[in-house]
């Protein structure tokens, strides 16, 4: 008897504590019946729009052409400025050691690229003559940006060819292993040697991407031959392999060790960008312009939704009166349809949710979704769905802030594909020296990692609100 009463009590207790982030009706919670109600009835709508120019404000690029019924024709490919190493080894080192220099594209060995895998195709690499333009947008025309005269490279590729190798990185002293192919195309080496002169003769050119730029001012990787995949290059780098001189003793004694070290690499620091060229297959421009809500990536389709706001605010209230309350959750609930494509493409991984308002300040500013006119949401494969489960933030801003009248603005939603990127790292105890791992979101973008497509199903979608609701006697 004793434990029942004290769980009512806390549970009391925690009420009071709670109900103070809300709106509160009524004067007393001393005494009265409370419940917990949930509603689903609201219903949100909605359609596709055309999305053909994006902003990438990624390191990852797409390369290749791909033709899969039932998805389109799609034609990646890259530009980019550099980040130059901070320091170059010039120590025993001679301009005419330097042996070679090689571009190399790192593709995840898993999830890597969409297509055959054995389709024959070829890459070229040209010498940007002029620095990109910032803000840059996958409509992009490199057209006067580099000579077509200028070839630096050429090489055949594919998702298979290559070596594989683990990378590593670190963050906050956790490792992270990633497995990844390495397509490794062959540089002039007197490049190699360029740079090398460069640096020695004026470091500090190396010491900004701005300052590099005068030297360098980028590549464009475009695909010259061939179709049948597209690759997701998850990390770009120069490396130079030299020759390096040093001496063992005092005497004549000298040895020559082959080392290697990595010039430059395209960061997410420096302007780079996807050029994209898409036609959509028939049968979706079809679906889209009967209204199906529609999202294709990359620059293809996102989907303008109508979220009623205001309808479930006037229940809420209309539900509760002047009794107290609190509401415990709002989510979104939304299944998808996956269109039938050649390749089996896939819903992309993520979604974001974002007022309309907002979508380009928030694409442009490079920022984190905040709960209130931003959010994002993973595919769950099992469920066909997506789970948007953070809208209580939002719904309380309007409450609270607002008086609980939502205008237009706050109603109207834009749904896109991005790419989302995680910071993992370990935190320890010292109580029996247990640690575990978290992950926090550093980066939200639009997707350039693979083709996706999904067909939202509105009509089925759930919005679900619960609140605690306590009757005063």
């Amino acid at each position: 008897m004793r434990h029942s009463f004290c769980v009512i009590l806390t549970t009391a207790m925690l009420f009071v504590l709670c109900s103070c982030t809300d709106e509160t009706i009524g004067t007393s919670i001393t005494d009265g019946v409370s419940s917990v109600i949930e509603d689903s009835s609201f219903v949100i709508t909605g359609h596709s729009v055309r999305n053909s120019r994006v902003q990438m404000r990624t390191a990852s690029k797409m390369l290749g052409c791909i033709s899969a019924e039932g998805y389109g024709t799609l034609e990646a490919e890259a530009v980019t400025t550099w980040m130059p190493a901070v320091s170059i080894d010039t120590a025993g080192v001679k301009p005419e050691w330097i042996d070679s220099c090689r571009l190399k594209l790192r593709v995840p060995v898993t999830n890597g690229f969409t297509g055959d895998s054995l389709a024959p195709m070829r890459l070229s690499v040209y010498r940007l003559n002029k620095s990109l333009p910032s803000p840059i947008y996958s409509d992009f025309d490199p057209t006067g940006y580099y000579d077509p005269d200028d070839l630096l490279a050429t090489e055949s590729y594919s998702p298979t060819s290559g070596w594989v190798e683990v990378t590593t990185s670190y963050l906050t002293g956790t490792a992270q292993h990633d497995t990844v192919r390495v397509v490794s195309v062959p540089m002039p080496t007197e490049l190699g040697r360029e740079l090398f002169r460069t640096y020695r003769a004026d470091p500090e050119k190396f010491s900004s991407p701005r300052a590099f730029a005068d030297v360098f001012p980028g590549i464009y990787v475009t695909n010259s031959y061939g179709s049948g995949h597209v690759m997701n290059i998850k990390g770009t780098e120069l490396d130079v392999y030299y020759r390096k001189h040093e001496q063992l003793t005092d005497t004549t004694d000298t040895i020559y060790n082959a080392q290697c070290q990595s010039y430059l690499a395209s960061t997410p620091e420096v302007v780079s960008n996807n050029i994209i060229r898409f036609d959509i297959d028939d049968d979706l421009t079809s679906m889209a312009d009967a209204g199906q809500a529609l999202i294709v990536a990359p620059a293809g389709y996102d989907v303008q939704v109508h979220f009623p706001v205001q309808d479930i605010i006037d229940k809420y209230r209309a539900n509760v009166g002047r009794n107290q309350s609190i509401i415990n959750t709002l989510s979104l609930e939304l299944p998808v349809t996956i269109p039938l494509t050649q390749y089996n493409i896939q819903p992309p991984t993520y979604l974001l949710m974002v007022k309309t308002s907002k979508k380009d300040l928030f694409i442009n500013g490079d920022s984190l979704t905040n709960n209130k006119d931003s959010f994002y949401a993973k595919y769950d494969a099992l469920t066909k769905q997506y789970n948007f489960s953070g809208l209580r933030s939002y719904i309380l801003d309007i409450i609270n802030n607002k008086g609980g009248i939502a205008d237009e603005e706050d109603m109207e939603f834009t749904i896109t594909p991005v790419d989302v990127t995680t910071y993992t790292y370990s935190q320890s105890y010292s109580y029996y020296y247990s640690s575990q791992s978290s992950s926090v979101v550093t980066k939200i973008s639009p997707m350039v990692s693979r083709p996706a497509v999904a067909c939202l199903q509105l009509d089925k979608a759930k919005i679900r609100i619960t609140f605690s609701k306590q009757i005063v006697e």
